[in-house]
């Protein structure tokens, strides 16, 4: 019989999450059932919405049980198929998460092609995470060409391909991160317009240097007092995609930050937050659209990969402490 390794929550993490939080068990496979299909993890995410769901608290998704695994995007290969969909060696896409074999029904997979890109992908720039940046930058912030896009948060999977797209799309790209490793990426290898580092420059001098004109697009990952400071740059009419609040996730208790609903007021402001979730019927519009910029060198990536299946705690804990530039992932 097959051995199955899984990570469950072991406990509530108090403030930012520790090994102790998590919990690694050792159980038999078994075999998958008429309709089913066995899979062996070949990568898995980790992403800092799963810090959310450690929480015993309503939100848009179920809070994970304590006890129960850590459920998230992972690839796989079949090893063994009961599904007419799928067959042995088939490479597929699932939520199975922080597991190192997982049996799934057929409709709880999808299937990855391994010569659009590599199959990783299907976990960051053509998956979730890419979607992410494709529809929240376009869809809610709609750049146009010359106008400027602030994104926080920037040297992350998501951030440094929205200031990409933005790139493309004809408008200017000013990142924010916490590193000049990841500042001089952004501006050297991803072509952004200009770069600040909110842990050694005073965000909101170095937003009026670089945003001489303001800022029309916020795409917002990080909230608290970078968020606070961009918002004081916006011009009339800026768009403001609301995609994460990563300095708020290990909070108890956040400080209550400037209010900034006049400010939204007067400069006639949309603010949006959005969840990817919400346009999966629409992935199979930006899937090729995002394939064939990478294939024309417009849009590049960048992926951590933390090797063994073992280290996976530790890949999701760096997260909080910016140790990633560009997708964390681990390969199991």
């Amino acid at each position: 019989m097959t051995q199955k390794q899984k990570f469950v929550l072991a406990s509530r993490p108090k403030g930012a999450p520790t090994p102790e939080n998590f919990e690694l068990k050792t159980e038999e496979l078994g075999s998958p059932s008429e309709g089913e299909i066995a899979v062996e993890t070949l990568y898995l995410s980790v992403d800092p919405y799963m810090r959310g769901r450690m929480k015993d608290a309503k939100s848009y998704s179920k809070p994970f049980e304590i006890g129960g695994v850590i459920t998230g995007g992972s690839v796989g290969r079949v090893i063994e198929s009961r599904h007419e969909r799928y067959k042995e060696g088939d490479i597929v896409l699932g939520g199975w998460g922080w597991q190192t074999h997982a049996i799934l029904k057929g409709e709880e997979a999808n299937p990855v092609d391994p010569d659009l890109a590599p199959i990783q992908t299907a976990l960051g720039v053509l998956g979730m995470t890419g979607m992410t940046a494709y529809f929240g930058l376009l869809d809610i912030g709609q750049p146009k060409p010359g106008e400027t896009v602030v994104v926080s948060g920037a040297g992350g999977a998501v951030g440094m391909i929205v200031g990409q797209i933005a790139k493309i799309k004809g408008a200017r790209a000013v990142g924010i991160s916490g590193s000049e490793e990841k500042n001089r990426y952004l501006l050297e290898e991803l072509g952004f317009d200009a770069v600040i580092n909110y842990k050694t420059e005073n965000v909101k001098e170095a937003l009026e240097k670089a945003c001489p004109d303001g800022v029309d697009v916020y795409f917002d990952n990080v909230g608290g007092t970078i968020s606070d400071a961009v918002l004081e740059q916006l011009n009339p009419n800026a768009r403001i995609p609301l995609c994460g609040q990563i300095s708020l996730y290990n909070e108890e208790n956040p400080e209550p930050g400037p209010r900034f609903l006049p400010l939204l007021l007067t400069r006639t402001a949309l603010v949006k937050g959005f969840l990817v979730g919400q346009y999966a019927e629409r992935y199979g519009e930006a899937v090729p659209e995002m394939a064939k910029w990478l294939q024309e060198g417009k849009l590049k990536y960048r992926e951590n990969i933390i090797e063994g299946f073992e280290r996976t705690p530790e890949a999701f804990i760096g997260l909080f402490s910016g140790e990633n530039l560009g997708k964390q992932l681990v390969k199991a």
